[in-house]
Formats: C-alpha cells, structure tokens, sequence
C-alpha cells in the first residue's frame, strides 16, 4: 500500500512538473507561424518525452517488474507510425510510451472529447497535439443521423496535423479494454482479443498514408493475470511481456476508399483480420507457455 502512494505521488508529482509548462508553452501555438511555430511544437514534445523517461525510473526505483520485451529495431525518431495495440489495462498506456520511448516520437493516442476540460492533463493533451474523439452511442446516432461518421471525421482531422511532424500514432483497435464479459458478448471468434473496429486505423491510414513510414503491431501480456493499475503500483505484476512486429498494410490501402463501403474497405477489414488472428495466436503462445524465459529487465 505504501509503495502504491509513493508512486502515485511521484507520478502526480512528474505531471504537474511537465504538465503546466507544456500547457502554458502551448497556449502560444495558435499565435504564431512558420519556422517559430514548428520549433516549439518540438520543444513541446521534447517536453513530453522527458515526461516519459522520468515516468519510467519512478517506476524501477520501486518496482521489481521483469519487463520482457522485443522490437521495435527499425524505428527512426523523426518518423511517422502508426502502432495497432491490444488493450487490458491502463498499465497499457506506460508499456507503450516505455517500449518506444527514444525509438520513435513521442506516442499519441486518442482520447476521449470529455479528457480536454481535465485540469492539466487536458490542457497538456492539447499542448502536445494528442488526438481526440467523441464517440456517440448507438441510440443517439439513431435520433441524430446527422452525427453519423463525425468522429471519423474528426480523427481526420487530427492526423492532418502531423504531416510534417515526426510522431507514432498508437491505436486500440478493439476500443475497449479486454474482459472476459465483453469477449463472451461480442462472440469474439478470437481466444485473447476482441473484435477490431477498424475505422480510426482506416483514417489515419487515408490520412497518412504517403507519410507514414510503417505500422508495427503491439502485442501486451501480463502472464497469468488481468491487472489493474494499482496492481502495478503495489509491486503485483512480476512481468510483462511485450512484443512488437512491423506489419506494413499493402500500399494499395493508403487510400481514401477504405474509410468507404466497397471493396478496397472490404479487404483492408481482411488484412486487419489476418493480423488480428496472428496476434492472437501470438499471446497463445505467450500465456500457455510457461517456460518462455524472461529478457532481463528493460531499461529503455
């Protein structure tokens, strides 16, 4: 319990150290231009990855986690990629910004619309360019069906942003984080993971597509457990298995027409399946094996 609120206090303590500087510097952006305006974009996120890199020796001052982990190998900081990750836990969103950290840019991913009136985390969001997105519920489409498709719409707008800045775009496909329930009501046809939902990948590929120097898939496991955040913070994960792979989509799905019913829409849903049932055969072979040695911990 201790070590639990040590760590969320130096870890609350890390935000506002890097939270209110990069909300304030960020106030900035929308008045100026040019050279100026790009300079400080990247200042922002240098900002951000020194969030990071604190973040992770909080944790292995107090934590005994093995973290074993493999890829990326062929990352370049100042390029643009797009990452496919399965989701289990909020402790997803540190193994990411961990396992490419100095890799590649700093990582966005989207948020929730209501996460921008959050005080500091919102402001810094915004600061440090992170996507976000409103989703609407299904009865609510149905008495709106003007809203249809707007959160698609907004997420093109959002990768616009990063054409000519270096950045990594992680993407939950599955939407949701992973639970035995929601496994059973989907009737998910995969053992470990949920059904895709493919259209925020399929924006940011129309979006991004002749920038974007590749796509890597993210797999995370936490052998033999479903963890919680405090979990993690009370030294309760003793490892966590992560593994990374590139996956480039075939080039004639850098198009505009997957985000449209046809048939370019109907084969990326396919290669999307294809990967998926890869990954899940992935952690089958991480979770039922239990002999799989760990890598040592990763101080990246």
């Amino acid at each position: 319990m201790l070590r639990g609120l040590v760590i969320a206090l130096l870890l609350g303590g890390n935000l506002l150290l890097v939270g209110v500087p990069v909300s304030l510097f960020g106030l900035l952006k929308p008045v100026m231009r040019g050279r100026a305006r790009g300079l400080l974009i990247r200042f922002i996120a240098w900002m951000g990855e020194r969030w990071v890199g604190q973040n992770n020796r909080i944790l292995d001052a107090f934590l005994d986690t093995v973290w074993d982990v493999e890829g990326p190998d062929d990352a370049d900081r100042d390029g643009h990629y797009l990452i496919l990750s399965n989701h289990l836990s909020w402790v997803d969103i540190f193994v990411a910004f961990r396992v490419f950290h100095r890799r590649t840019a700093l990582v966005r991913f989207f948020l929730k619309d209501t996460l921008r009136w959050a005080p500091i985390v919102g402001q810094a969001a915004m600061a440090l360019d992170f996507p976000f997105m409103r989703r609407y519920s299904k009865e609510y489409l149905e008495q709106h069906p003007e809203k249809r498709g707007r959160d698609l719409e907004t997420t093109r707008k959002s990768c616009s942003r990063f054409r000519h800045v270096p950045v990594a775009i992680l993407n939950y496909v599955e939407g949701t984080r992973f639970t035995r329930a929601k496994h059973a009501e989907q009737q998910s046809p995969y053992r470990y993971l949920l059904r895709p939902r493919v259209g925020g990948v399929a924006f940011v590929l129309a979006s991004l597509g002749d920038q974007l120097d590749g796509v890597y898939d993210l797999t995370v496991v936490y052998p033999g457990h479903q963890i919680t955040m405090w979990d993690f913070a009370t030294n309760r994960v003793p490892r966590i298995v992560v593994r990374v792979r590139r996956i480039d989509p075939p080039r004639e799905l850098y198009t505009t027409a997957i985000t449209e019913p046809g048939p370019v829409r109907e084969h990326f849903k396919q290669w999307i399946d294809a990967r998926w049932r890869e990954k899940d055969t992935v952690i089958g072979g991480i979770v039922e094996t239990e002999s799989i040695p760990a890598a040592g911990r990763d101080l990246r």
